[in-house]
């Protein structure tokens, strides 16, 4: 039996349904996280495992015990919250100890434990400062060191780094991934970014309307999208109706087919291309987007409008609006999609 496995989960506030019928199992050790849209019921699926919401049917196991109607208290389950929720009158070293102390634990124990979870978190230095004291990253990381420092069976984290800027933010997502494989903790995280998805994560189970809508690894998630949904969320898919994609591509579907934007090229004058590529269609750029290393071009084909993005070599081959070119798809990267 897996580590974690919910049967059938249920969750309504009044007439309101936010998650029917959830399935899945996790692995001791497995890093998952829940992603969608806001509203799909995600985080509140992660406060129901906590014990914080009760369910209206089903059932949660861990470790080969059902826990579904334990309190909080006694599901040894660790919870970061997107606020942070610490004690506003207590030092870096209250906050941390405070679940120990809840243990009735002896103080020289309580102090070895907070020591260690300290040097974990790399908080050294700051346990006699106040909350207010701290920057966003260093209250963050008190709040995962008071969640570590209980040894957890499962780690919960609700969007734990919203708040932060995107500096600070790429760092401490380093920081918790390394501190969860070190540990081999079982951790559930939730947010709406699918880049942050995309890097953390063993598995991600991506939700829509109260359902896990497909599960996989990143690599499978992002490259074999379940239906137009996914096709949309991850990845910025271009969908086509079928009977673009026979003017377009010369492929006949049933369906929706999905292309990425880094599956579309730009015809190169000399170059030789493969027979799994296109023949070239020719496109208007309507606007463009700089994102650093790639560029982000619309482009017009036919009446249809196409995201195409490009490595950015230099500035000097940056395309205009306006500009006409040749496009090329790599027919092997082409999928259908159902609705």
């Amino acid at each position: 039996m897996s580590y974690v496995t919910t049967k059938n989960l249920t969750k309504r506030f009044g007439d309101n349904t936010v998650f029917e019928n959830i399935q899945f199992s996790i692995e001791q050790g497995e890093f998952i996280t829940l992603l969608g849209p806001s509203g799909c019921g995600k985080s509140t699926l992660l406060r129901s495992l906590a014990g914080l919401n009760p369910v209206d049917g089903g059932e949660i196991w861990v470790s080969n015990e059902e826990i579904t109607h334990q309190t909080p208290q006694q599901r040894g389950i660790g919870m970061v919250f997107q606020s942070y929720a610490l004690f506003p009158n207590m030092t870096v070293e209250g906050n941390i100890a405070f679940g120990l102390k809840m243990k009735k634990l002896a103080s020289t124990e309580i102090q070895r434990e907070v020591a260690k979870v300290i040097d974990l978190v790399d908080l050294k230095g700051k346990e006699k400062q106040y909350p207010h004291e701290l920057s966003g990253g260093q209250r963050q990381r008190v709040a995962l060191a008071r969640a570590l420092v209980v040894k957890p069976r499962i780690l919960l984290l609700d969007e734990p780094l919203s708040a932060l800027d995107a500096k600070i933010r790429k760092h401490l997502r380093q920081q918790i991934r390394d501190i969860q494989k070190e540990m081999n903790l079982t951790t559930i995280f939730v947010t709406h970014d699918q880049e942050e998805a995309m890097i953390m994560s063993d598995r991600i189970f991506l939700m829509n309307k109260g359902q896990i809508v497909q599960a996989g690894t990143p690599e499978e998630i992002y490259t074999q999208p379940a239906d137009e949904f996914v096709a949309g969320f991850m990845g910025h898919y271009n969908l086509v109706d079928a009977d673009k994609a026979k003017q377009l591509f010369n492929i006949d579907s049933q369906s929706k087919v999905a292309i990425r934007p880094e599956s579309i090229y730009v015809k190169e004058a000399g170059r030789q291309y493969g027979q799994h590529i296109s023949a070239p269609q020719t496109g208007t750029i309507k606007n463009h987007q700089l994102l650093g290393n790639v560029i982000r071009y619309q482009v017009a084909v036919d009446e249809c409008e196409l995201t195409v993005d490009l490595l950015n070599r230099s500035s000097e081959r940056l395309l205009t609006n306006g500009s006409q070119l040749e496009l090329l798809f790599n027919l092997n990267e082409i999928q259908p999609v159902r609705a």
